[in-house]
């Protein structure tokens, strides 16, 4: 198809050529030649005129003999290179500046008729016969005592005016070549500019659709072109990641449900062939229950995610007091923090704090939050929760001074799946769904969420909602 478009670019160029070849070999040629019959008319007939009302009229009053009109013809007929006549109305000849002056040697134009000029000051052709090639004459009424006396007709070739429009039209072929191997530029900029970066893209898309999505190519431009081709790259960049992070989650959801799988497994065929004896069946048996949990709780948050991605985020906004949210989410976390002992601080602004967004998809979050802040604190540890209001919105902190995110992970920590190095230590029943699910819900209230964490130190999430305005309804 490229080659299609490149050689429909260069038949158009040649067209091009073609028709301007045609267009100075025919319209031009006619036009020059036009122009150059009306110029040489036109001096023509001023000077058939001129003597008309000079020495033809003087002849015809007597005022001057014949020769000597005739020496005058002669004369003019040198400088002007053309024939001159002096003809009676009848068509005989009186003077012709081209033979001497033989008055017995009667000369009379057949057909004569000088309305032949009528709408016009001259004609082409033999001019009644009296010439055997082209010529252009000028005709020029001799009147005396408001009378038509004779005419006095001029003739020159045509062949003049023939070879001065054949050296005009050479000098429009010379121009129009001139013009056509200047207009190449156009061609090669073409070429460079245009053609080269869309064959490289298409050679690109042509890569990309055969699923080779990391072949690279450069396109040095700054306009159209070029950002078609740097969205091209990013689109494929964007679509390479999306199969790598797709094979990744596929490989962590095998991975995340094979090992509660093989030991849910292990564990029942070690009670039925006897290897755990009855009376250990009941510690295993809670085993296999924690593991089926883990699977329930990986299996829903698949699902959640999954929405997420399919549907969007659906929010069902409302206007609710996080204040209270906050404190029954801390109230259901009480036996995971009576577990370790932690201490949770709560310091919240005011009784009341309303707010305007999805209150199940907010209380999903806090719970995401507070439940990792359990997971990852020490034992004797502290968890604070705080609201802050600044600027129409509402700022919410979940920190703890657990183990912290090392600094190398912090820009994985929304990605599906993921779980720093310390993590997989202590948290055995964590899916690596949670803050990917978060992240989607505080994106989708078009709010944001970020993260401040020191390994050994401690971790504060901090995430915003918009303040309720004072007219909405509760």
């Amino acid at each position: 198809m490229r080659k299609t478009l490149y050689l429909k670019f260069i038949f158009a160029y040649l067209i091009f050529g073609v028709f301007s070849f045609i267009m100075v070999a025919t319209f031009a040629s006619n036009m020059t030649m036009e122009q150059l019959k009306r110029e040489k008319a036109e001096t023509l007939y001023k000077e058939a005129t001129l003597i008309a009302n000079t020495y033809a009229a003087d002849l015809y009053t007597n005022d001057i003999g014949m020769d000597t009109v005739k020496r005058q013809l002669d004369a003019i007929d040198i400088y002007l290179d053309s024939v001159i006549w002096i003809i009676n109305p009848s068509g005989r000849m009186v003077i012709d500046s081209s033979r001497p002056l033989n008055v017995d040697d009667e000369i009379v134009i057949d057909g004569f008729d000088p309305t032949i000029m009528s709408g016009s000051y001259y004609t082409t052709g033999s001019f009644f016969g009296s010439f055997d090639e082209d010529t252009l004459s000028v005709l020029a009424p001799i009147t005396t005592d408001y009378k038509v006396r004779g005419y006095v007709a001029i003739h020159t070739s045509m062949n003049s005016l023939y070879k001065s429009k054949e050296s005009l039209l050479s000098i429009s072929y010379i121009l129009l070549v001139l013009i056509f191997l200047l207009s190449m530029i156009i061609l090669i900029f073409f070429t460079e500019f245009v053609y080269v970066p869309i064959r490289r893209i298409t050679d690109a898309t042509v890569q990309y659709a055969s699923g080779n999505m990391h072949y690279e190519f450069t396109v040095d431009s700054d306009d159209e072109i070029g950002y078609l081709a740097a969205a091209l790259q990013y689109m494929a960049s964007e679509i390479s990641k999306a199969e790598d992070n797709q094979k990744k989650f596929v490989a962590n959801v095998s991975h995340d449900f094979r090992s509660p799988l093989t030991s849910i497994k292990g564990y029942l065929e070690a009670m039925i062939d006897g290897t755990i004896p009855p009376e250990m069946h009941e510690k295993y048996l809670g085993i296999v229950l924690n593991e089926t949990e883990r699977l329930t709780k990986l299996t829903n948050s698949l699902l959640t995610l999954n929405n997420l991605n399919v549907r969007g985020v659906v929010l069902e906004k409302s206007v609710f007091d996080i204040n209270r949210i906050i404190r029954d989410s801390a109230a259901s976390a009480e036996v995971q923090l009576i577990a370790k002992n932690i201490t949770l601080e709560l310091v919240l602004t005011g009784e009341e704090l309303m707010v305007e967004a999805d209150m199940g998809k907010i209380q999903q979050v806090l719970y995401n939050l507070l439940d990792n802040a359990i997971k990852f604190s020490h034992h004797d540890g502290n968890i604070k929760i705080e609201t802050t209001e600044k600027h129409q919105k509402v700022f919410i902190s979940v920190k703890d001074n657990g183990i912290g995110i090392p600094k190398d992970s912090l820009k994985f920590i929304w990605d599906r799946f993921y779980k720093t190095d310390l993590s997989r230590g202590k948290d055995k029943k964590g899916t690596g769904l949670g803050l990917s699910i978060t992240k989607e819900i505080i994106n989708a209230h078009g709010e944001h969420i970020n993260v401040i964490s020191t390994e050994g130190v401690g971790t504060e999430f901090i995430f915003s909602l918009p303040i309720a305005d004072d007219d909405d309804d509760f």
